[in-house]
């Protein structure tokens, strides 16, 4: 009878564990698990609990095999990367086991009251109960906190790696040194008193795990939004920086302009004169070198846009200064729909990266700008000749190149193939950007 109970309880607990496990997971990718999803997962669970108890695996193999099936379930199920896989796997093992630890001190200071079997079937189901019950709390209060969505740079989620590791370590030498012996027997007052002490000091210190947890994640959250607060400063300035460009060469074509209007006059008067002599040689020549001052006060890429058009100008500039040969195949729409300090962040960073890429081969190299238009999309290419080296991890720059695409409902692809390393934008230009900062949520 008491081992049947125990099985059923377990099954029960095990069951609930895992549904828990696996939601709290989804949600902290904000994806939801469908049906199959936890019947598989809940396979797994059962399927290792079977094998554990058959072959007397220790606890802490237990839960590292609960934590390695939780990983593969949400890598393979929910495909989730594989450090939010590990830090939802790890956060969702960790919070189940600290609450069971916590709920184990309270039901062992009870045990020694407990006078007949059914007394002690309802206090072992009030305690999985109320496991489950605190669980589920502490589950709510992290995803309050902390969720994957809300992430700094790809390698800082390893911070979480050191705090995690304690507090499973702590539960774990806890639970090996103070639930392994039995409770059975008759105990004196002396001795009800001195474990009662006992694990109320343990029930206190694993308490004081949960909260050093929340305070964990807590301040993750923090540094996470100050390295997204830089990465927006990065953007703003790189923009502003784009911008005083822009104002500088409008203002230098300005007084070009001015002062070739001013002599524009002059000009025409000795032209009339040569041809009035009928001096046809020297006229030409002249209109020649009048024809190529004016040419000088134009861009020198006409994309469309006069923002792009400068940027482009003073970017490849220093891309020829370093030998590097740049061809341009571009016109943007116009009404654009994408606002002229987004184009700044694309080029300036997209230009930046190339050239960089380019100057470290330490030999002359590549750059091609491509856009075309597709329906309500606009797409833009950029290609550059690279190293052989595996691509590096995502920078600043290319963070904030696919901040402006999802933006504008668009992505980001990049690729990198045989020395040419390529990146294309994929924009919806059919919304002014008013609307598209309307409808972003």
């Amino acid at each position: 009878m008491t081992e049947c109970f125990i099985l059923f309880l377990n099954f029960v607990c095990l069951t609930a564990q895992g549904v828990l496990q696996l939601s709290f997971s989804g949600r902290l990718a904000q994806k939801k698990p469908q049906l199959w999803q936890f019947a598989f997962y809940l396979l797994l669970l059962h399927a290792a609990e079977w094998a554990a108890r058959h072959t007397g695996l220790a606890w802490e193999f237990a839960v590292a095999a609960q934590i390695l099936l939780l990983y593969g379930t949400l890598r393979l199920a929910l495909d989730l990367h594989r450090s939010d896989a590990w830090v939802a796997a790890l956060l969702a093992v960790y919070i189940s086991q600290l609450s069971f630890g916590a709920v184990n001190s309270v039901e062992a200071m009870l045990f020694p009251t407990v006078t007949n079997l059914p007394m002690l079937y309802g206090l072992v189901a009030a305690a999985t109960a109320a496991a489950l019950l605190l669980c589920a709390c502490c589950y709510a209060a992290v995803l309050k906190l902390f969720t994957l969505t809300e992430r700094g740079p790809s390698s800082e989620w390893r911070l979480l790696l050191l705090p995690l590791l304690f507090v499973f370590l702590a539960e774990a030498y806890v639970l090996k040194t103070a639930y392994s012996s039995s409770f059975l027997g008759v105990l004196t007052a002396a001795q009800r008193l001195a474990l009662t002490g006992q694990h109320t000091a343990l029930l206190l210190l694993q308490c004081l795990g949960l909260a050093a947890l929340l305070c964990t994640l807590y301040a993750y959250r923090r540094i996470c939004r100050g390295f997204q607060a830089q990465a927006a400063l990065d953007s703003l300035t790189q923009a502003v920086n784009a911008q005083k460009i822009y104002v500088s060469e409008a203002r230098r074509r300005h007084v070009q302009t001015r002062a070739f209007r001013h002599d524009l006059q002059n000009h025409l008067s000795v032209l009339n004169g040569l041809l009035a002599e009928e001096k046809w040689a020297e006229g030409r020549a002249y209109l020649q070198r009048l024809t190529a001052a004016a040419a000088a006060l134009s861009p020198t890429y006409q994309t469309g846009n006069p923002v792009v058009d400068v940027l482009l100008r003073e970017k490849l500039r220093m891309a020829a200064g370093s030998g590097i040969v740049a061809e341009i195949s571009l016109t943007l729409p116009t009404p654009c729909g994408i606002d002229d300090f987004d184009l700044c962040v694309i080029f300036a960073n997209a230009l930046d990266n190339a050239i960089d890429a380019c100057r470290f081969l330490g030999r002359a190299g590549t750059l091609c700008v491509s856009g075309k238009r597709q329906g309500d999309f606009y797409l833009l290419t950029f290609t550059n000749t690279c190293g052989d080296s595996p691509m590096p991890p995502e920078g600043t720059g290319l963070a904030n190149i696919r901040s402006v695409a999802e933006k504008y409902h668009g992505m980001m692809r990049t690729e990198k193939n045989r020395g040419r390393f390529s990146l294309d934008l994929l924009l919806d230009i059919s919304c002014p950007p008013d609307d598209i900062s309307r409808q972003k949520p």
